[in-house]
């Protein structure tokens, strides 16, 4: 019996491992080829964000959904409608011939990218519960998402370069395909049995309201952040999200129970979760410009010099799984998060040198991978582990909503911080020009079209690049780091919280 649950649950992790795959590739390997894409459909830099965000913002938009409606009508049933949503979503985004049809395939695929994210976790969470066995089963998938993640940027330059950036997307049509065999061969149905009824007040006001949030920072910019137009949307959003809690609060079998915060491991994990995404993995969309555009390596050359921050990720979850076994995530992750920090700030330092290069980059990218290598699979199993499993599907709404609305929010953010330094540098050095000329020349640097500014001069350009860089490095760094303190001290808050339990009893 032992052996035939010991091929079936590999038949279960090989599905789950494939779906993780397919999800961190489609995050990793779309910036390597942001570049080529903005010279064969003619995408600006805003386009670019917005290939980017389309995905982030549809996948927020769908994950508490999804969630409450895998825990209703299973989880093995939602996984599979996921896994080939995505493979088709996948083949429009391949044969995608505008960049307006390219973003909206973009935020279809999200919409399923959502739904796989969400189900592979539940499913994971659900089948693997003993404690050795969950741990090495949440290591293999840290492995693999750090693969997707790791090798992403390398193989989108690669397929660009050997074949067309079509093939970035359209080799998930292959993959979808073995997830959904392997799936249905392997994993077992799960559901909540207490999950009588969907919350369908509660997945339409949540949904509207994060959507809205999304739009507005992502879009403030350009509809004017104290406009009629944007206020509007940010009321929505403000409007939907009382609502959602009112809803919440009435419903009998709320799809967002708000008592788990209560709980220090997971809201010590949340602000995991969210901090991740304030800082490593919203860079990654920007890192490869400075290598392309500050260090003018090429597609493979950006992408291989990628490797040092993100390989960090494939080596290091099995060993932050014992780590976390042994001195508890309470200790583990805040301290994952502080290197991230670190490693932000040695980036700072690296690009900031007199003749930057790959080799100055590399003690902080490192670092800043193994930060996250040690802080990723932990978050996710804790947050996970620390509800019943029944309720798998919520709590792992709650900690994917955390890193999407993060992201979401933080991609849109760090462009705005990249474009701002590029045009502080520009206005000290060249007050004699047009303000307007100035922005316009910024956003076309900080998207890495440096060829596009024959007005100035090689040099400042350069310095331009780099002091925008500098300051999204800065803000990385810091924001992690308060993040870190927070999360230590949630974690900690256990001991007090106990006493108190116990002397009201």
């Amino acid at each position: 019996m032992s052996t035939e649950l010991s091929r079936r649950g590999a038949v279960v992790l090989s599905a789950v491992c494939l779906a993780c795959l397919m999800f961190g590739l489609e995050i990793s390997s779309i910036p390597a080829i942001l570049p080529t894409l903005e010279r064969v459909l003619h995408a600006d830099f805003k386009a670019l964000q917005w290939i980017m965000n389309a995905y982030t913002i549809a996948v927020t938009t769908v994950l508490m959904a999804i969630g409450t409606v895998a825990d209703r009508y299973g989880r093995k049933r939602i996984f599979l409608v996921a896994i080939a949503a995505f493979g088709i979503t996948s083949l429009i985004c391949g044969i995608a011939s505008s960049v307006e049809m390219l973003i909206l395939a973009r935020f279809l695929q999200g919409l399923s990218g959502g739904a796989l994210l969400i189900c592979q976790i539940a499913v994971l969470s659900h089948e693997f519960q003993g404690g050795r066995v969950r741990a090495v089963a949440w290591g293999w998938w840290g492995v693999i998402f750090g693969i997707g993640l790791g090798f992403g940027p390398i193989i989108g330059g690669a397929v660009v370069a050997v074949l067309s950036w079509e093939w970035v997307f359209l080799v998930h049509v292959l993959f979808a395909a073995v997830a959904f065999v392997l799936t249905i061969g392997g994993v077992h149905e799960s559901k909540d049995p207490k999950a009588s009824s969907l919350d369908v007040a509660g997945i339409v006001t949540m949904s509207l309201a994060v959507f809205c949030l999304a739009f507005y920072i992502t879009q403030g910019q350009d509809l004017g952040f104290a406009s009629s137009k944007g206020l509007a949307i940010l009321g929505v959003s403000a409007v939907s999200f009382i609502a959602f809690l009112v809803a919440e609060k009435i419903s009998r079998r709320p799809m967002f129970d708000f008592s788990v915060f209560r709980i220090p491991a997971f809201s010590g994990s949340i602000v995991g979760s969210a901090a991740m995404n304030l800082s490593y993995w919203p860079f990654m969309i920007y890192l490869p410009i400075w290598f392309h555009a500050g260090l003018g390596y090429d597609s493979v050359s950006a992408g291989l010099a990628l490797l040092a921050y993100t390989l960090p990720t494939l080596v290091m979850p099995p060993f932050a799984e014992r780590l976390s076994l042994r001195y508890q995530p309470g200790l583990i992750i805040p301290v994952g998060l502080f290197t991230i920090g670190a490693g932000f700030m040695l980036m700072k330092f690296g690009s900031a040198a007199a003749q930057p290069d790959w080799l100055t980059m590399l003690p902080g990218c490192l670092l800043a991978g193994i930060g996250l290598g040690i802080t990723n699979t932990p978050v996710t199993n804790t947050t996970t582990g620390s509800v019943s499993s029944d309720r798998a599907g919520m709590a792992s709404g709650i900690d994917m909503s955390a890193r999407m609305v993060s992201l979401s929010v933080n991609i849109a953010l760090m462009g705005f911080i990249l474009a701002s330094g590029v045009l502080a540098h520009l206005k000290a050095v060249l007050p004699a020009l047009d303000g307007a000329q100035l922005r316009a020349i910024a956003e076309r640097i900080a998207a890495g079209d440096i060829a596009s500014a024959p007005e100035l001069t090689g040099p400042v350009v350069h310095q331009a690049l780099a002091s925008g860089f500098g300051w999204v490095m800065l803000y990385g760094g810091i924001g992690v780091w308060i993040m870190a303190a927070l999360s230590f001290l949630i974690f900690n808050a256990r001991p007090v919280r106990q006493a108190e339990a116990h002397g009201t009893k």
